[in-house]
């Protein structure tokens, strides 16, 4: 570590901003008791809008459950993006 790297601060990746901001999410929505259904079409929404600044994806790419147990709950995001054609 440099000592300009501990005085400026390193710049964080954007997939740890992204995953952090996720997990706030997630703590928020798991805090204030709303069921899934409340929040997951947005959660979508907003996913979408995200990843198609940088590829060329629609809303029937990304797919997103959440599944509860007992003591755990778990979300999974599929994301298919299409493969780019060589020309």
């Amino acid at each position: 570590m440099s000592i300009f790297s501990f005085l400026l601060g390193e710049k964080k990746k954007t997939a740890t901003v992204a995953k952090e901001r996720l997990q706030i999410i997630l703590a928020h929505e798991r805090d204030s008791r709303l069921p899934p259904a409340d929040y997951l079409p947005a959660l979508q929404r907003e996913l979408v809008a995200v990843i198609s600044k940088y590829v060329n994806i629609g809303s029937e790419d990304i797919k997103v459950n959440l599944e509860r147990g007992e003591s755990l709950e778990v979300l999974e995001v599929k994301i298919e993006i299409p493969q780019a054609s060589s020309v």
